[in-house]
């Protein structure tokens, strides 16, 4: 397999590490981690392990050593053959379950893609799931294709002031150091294409990500040939005003089908992850106006190959625009549709309380053929939130499915923790994760052997907080009254709750601490103390959420709660995995029903870290009685600070009556909390398999791409 260019001179020997490392599939590949791990250790782990950058700086004697070395050269060719046989390998599950669909291509289009640290180009929980959606559709043979933006300036990192409070930093993001190459149409020139904005034309290119049997193309307005002002329209994740918002948005969905097009790919499935792709729909029904179809042919067209999925379960998180905003956008745009603009503008029509509106979700449910929320909670909550599309049709059949959201195991499993996997429940567990019997045999387990892997995971989790300390304080030169904020007088022996997550109001990162004499007794107590590590990020223009952080980061300094609690800044993708997977249990504390469905918990259940949490989102469907514990105990109360108090009570006695005596009940003989690993069995055995990507993306393919692929044709 060839890349369309070679960024790296390498040794002739070494040279086809250029394919493992600008292919993505080594993020979730242990052969070909090896490979990198071998090469120079301590490199991976100074960049992060981005191989890309690692290949840059690394010694060219260390290589050419390398490349002499009979134990390095076997785990390069065996990462080699395996990346050759995954390429090779025609008997997927979606080439055994669909023969006759060997030629059918979904379309995902996603406003951000969380695929690796390397690659910083996700805000939060909806990149995670595109990044998983697209990496499990990868493991399963789903012909897939992903549509998003390349930000040179990402999202924000976080730095955490003097003060306590949340400071964005933007930083340019050297792609040369990237596992990213140039998008080639068939005639090996760059893809760019021209996307029509408002009175004038914007030059966007491409960039290509590959992830192992899937392929991810990222637009980027940044050339010469644009104005300033839309050679930045690509530069960050959901920045500027709600005018730079709608352009980037035109760009995502006309200039995504145009790529395609520019490609020579004809998608027969059109996935639009969420509203901001929801353009896609005009660009289509103008390209069947332009084949000479009405304007209710194109659309029916349209409708039976696109599929959609929301997200948001709060009104005020859908996009929408004026209308005056949306024509003066589309000026260029409408070509043959101008004659239908009036008929297109309805498609996006709806007023969510405050007036008439474009609102990018109600178009894109009015032109799918399928519409799903992301659990069966959050399909209730959109089918009431979206009544006024269905005036006539009652609740339970309104057209809105439930495709609960999973993780991609192989990505977020430990290592260690994939080790025992491999042990226990035999060495291709990978390849069946989602089959509920073979999780049953973790019951046969040792319990030494399962205490044993949980202790390594708190152990690095550690290892982490101590580095990110050491970085701040030499980094950042943080005072040293402030260094206590950062987890330095955190015990690794006591049990350790994860908090991490986006910080905004509805999530009630501070519940916890609505009775603070109470939870100081809960954490100090002598016999079986708790500790508490927070992180996430704000919002630049969340306040409410920044004031959280700020005042969480000041009760870790607090002498009140005697070093039992700790922040960790600027939290992405690498900070989560240690804290997934290191954390003793995962609390969850958000509003319900404003929860869509999460998937942290899931990734720390994955692990062996039970969940503590309302019975929101997934834990709503999750929650078997003996595979964690459900925070219950104000949904339906009269007013917000009643639910509240509600809630922290029923998590205070939560901590005190079963979850600390339970991590500290310890046979005298061995040390190890018996009944603690009982809930971790269950925990693992009732969540990997239900809550995967793996059955996710199946369930897609079943409910949503198959259908629509056999009913429509492909959009030549």
């Amino acid at each position: 397999m060839s890349i369309p260019f070679n960024p790296l001179a390498l040794p002739g020997r070494t040279r086809r590490l250029n394919e493992l490392a600008y292919d993505l599939w080594w993020s979730w590949n242990q052969q070909t981690r090896d490979v990198f791990r071998r090469l120079d250790y301590g490199l991976w782990r100074a960049t992060e392990h981005n191989p890309v950058l690692m290949l840059r700086q690394l010694d060219p004697e260390r290589l050419e050593h390398k490349a002499r070395d009979s134990r390095f050269l076997e785990a390069y060719d065996l990462a080699l053959e395996t990346l050759d046989h995954m390429h090779a390998d025609s008997g997927t599950w979606w080439s055994r379950q669909y023969p006759d669909l060997s030629t059918s291509l979904t379309a995902y289009f996603s406003a951000e893609f969380a695929l690796h640290q390397s690659l910083p180009i996700y805000a939060g929980g909806l990149g995670v799931l595109a990044g998983d959606h697209c990496k499990a559709a990868s493991d399963l043979g789903v012909p897939l294709v992903g549509i998003g933006f390349m930000y040179p300036q990402g999202y924000f990192r976080q730095r955490i002031s003097s003060e306590g409070s949340q400071e964005e930093t933007y930083v340019e993001l050297d792609w040369r150091n990237a596992p990213i190459v140039p998008a080639l149409t068939a005639d090996g020139s760059p893809c760019i294409v021209d996307v029509p904005l408002g009175d004038r034309s914007v030059k966007v290119s491409t960039w290509l990500v590959r992830l192992g049997r899937a392929s991810i193309y990222l637009l980027d307005t940044d050339l010469e040939e644009n104005a300033p002002w839309d050679r930045g329209l690509s530069a960050r994740l959901y920045g500027g005003d709600r005018e730079t918002r709608i352009q980037q948005e035109i760009v995502l969905g006309l200039g995504g089908v145009k790529v395609i097009r520019a490609l020579g790919l004809s998608p027969s499935v059109w996935h639009l992850n969420e509203g901001h792709a929801g353009f896609v729909i005009l660009q289509r029904i103008r390209e069947g106006l332009e084949a000479g179809l009405g304007f209710e042919t194109a659309l029916a067209d349209v409708r039976a190959s696109t599929v959609f999925t929301t997200h948001t379960p709060v009104a005020a998180g859908h996009d929408a625009f004026p209308f005056d905003l949306v024509q003066a956008h589309l000026a260029g745009a409408w070509g043959p549709l101008g004659g239908n603009r009036d008929a297109f503008l309805a498609l996006g029509a709806h007023d969510n309380g405050s007036g008439p509106a474009f609102n990018m979700t109600a178009l894109a449910i009015r032109s799918a053929s399928r519409t799903n929320g992301v659990s069966q909670l959050h399909r209730d909550v959109t089918r009431t939130m979206w009544a006024s599309l269905w005036p006539d049709v009652e609740e339970a059949d309104r057209p809105v499915g439930a495709i609960t959201n999973g993780i991609h195991l192989p990505t977020w499993v430990a290592r260690d923790m994939a080790a025992f996997f491999a042990t226990h429940l035999g060495v291709h567990w990978q390849e069946c994760h989602d089959d509920p019997a073979i999780w049953e045999r973790l019951a046969d387990a040792p319990d030494e052997a399962l205490w044993a892997v949980r202790q390594s995971l708190r152990a690095n989790l550690f290892t982490f907080i101590r580095e990110r300390a050491r970085e701040r304080w030499t980094t950042d030169r943080v005072a040293a009254n402030r260094m206590m904020a950062t987890g330095l007088l955190l015990d690794p022996t006591v049990l350790t709750i994860g908090f991490a997550r986006r910080f905004t109001a509805y999530k009630r990162p501070e519940l916890v601490f609505h009775d603070p004499e109470r939870l100081v007794r809960i954490l100090t107590s002598t016999e079986r103390p708790v500790q508490i590590v927070f992180a996430g990020k704000a919002h630049p223009n969340d306040d409410a959420g920044k004031h959280h952080i700020q005042s969480i980061v000041a009760r870790t300094m607090d002498p009140m709660f005697a070093g039992r609690l700790a922040f960790i800044g600027d939290y992405g993708i690498h900070a989560a995995r240690f804290l997934v997977q290191g954390c003793d249990v995962w609390l969850n504390t958000p509003r319900k029903p404003m929860e869509a469905s999460g998937t942290s918990g899931m990734k720390a259940a994955a692990n062996g870290a039970p969940h503590l949490s309302i019975g929101d989102g997934w834990w709503a469907e999750g929650f078997t009685g003996d595979n964690g514990w459900l925070i219950e105990g104000g949904f339906g109360s009269d007013g917000p600070e009643a639910q509240d108090a509600a809630d922290a009570e029923s998590l205070y006695t939560l901590l005190e009556r079963e979850v600390t005596p339970r991590f500290y009940d310890r046979d005298p003989d061995t040390g190890i909390p018996t009944r603690w690993l009982a809930t971790v069995r269950s925990t693992i055995r009732t969540v990997a398999p239900r809550f995967s990507a793996c059955r996710m993306v199946k369930d897609y393919a079943e409910q949503a791409y198959v259908p629509a692929a056999r009913r429509g044709r492909p959009s030549d």
